[in-house]
C-alpha cells in the first residue's frame, strides 16, 4: 500500500481510476477503520473478488504513529480528495468508535460537500463489497448506499436459510 506523503509513518490511502478521462467518477468510498491492515485488507478482498471494475477507495485507517484508532482530522481529509473528483461520497466504519470519529468528521464538512456524503451503517466488509460492485457499475450515490446497507440483510437471510 502507498505511504501518506503528507505523514509517511501515518495512515496510507489508496485509489482507484475508475475513470481516466478527467470526468467525475459516480460514486467513491472510504474505509474508516481502527486498524490500517483491516481496511487494506478488506479493500484486497473487493479488488479480488470484483475485477471486473476500478472503484475510487480511500483509507482513513489507524493513527499517524502506527497505533490502532480513528482521526476525524484524517476522515475529512480523505473525503474532501475523493469529494473533488466523484459525484458522491460513501463513508463505511469498522466499530463504534469509527462511526462517532466519521459523524465528528461529516459535521466539519463544509455544507457543499456534506450533501454529497452518506455514512452507512453497513457491516464493514459486506457493506463494502456490495458498494464497490454497485460503485463500480456506475450506480449513483442513493444506489450504492442502498446496496452496502442492504448487505446485513442479505447475509442474514442466508444464515436463516440453513
Amino acid at each position: 500500500m502507498p505511504v501518506n506523503p503528507a505523514n509517511p509513518a501515518g495512515p496510507a490511502t489508496t485509489s482507484g481510476t475508475a475513470q481516466s478521462s478527467g470526468a467525475p467518477v459516480s460514486v467513491g468510498i472510504v474505509l474508516v477503520s481502527h486498524s490500517r491492515s483491516l481496511a487494506e485488507s478488506a479493500l484486497d478482498l473487493a479488488r479480488r473478488l470484483i475485477v471486473a471494475v476500478d472503484v475510487p477507495v480511500e483509507l482513513a485507517a489507524g493513527l499517524a504513529d502506527g497505533a490502532l484508532g480513528t482521526d476525524p482530522g484524517l476522515i475529512v481529509s480523505v473525503v474532501e480528495q475523493l469529494a473533488a473528483r466523484c459525484t458522491g461520497v460513501l463513508v463505511l466504519a469498522d466499530l463504534g468508535s469509527g462511526i462517532m470519529s466519521a459523524e465528528m468528521a461529516l459535521e466539519m464538512l463544509d455544507p457543499a460537500v456534506a450533501e454529497r456524503v452518506r455514512l452507512s451503517a453497513a457491516p464493514f466488509v459486506e457493506g463494502l463489497l456490495g458498494a464497490y460492485g454497485a460503485a463500480g457499475i456506475g450506480k449513483d450515490l442513493e444506489a450504492v448506499v442502498a446496496e452496502a446497507d442492504g448487505a446485513a440483510e442479505a447475509k442474514r437471510s442466508q444464515v436463516a436459510a440453513l
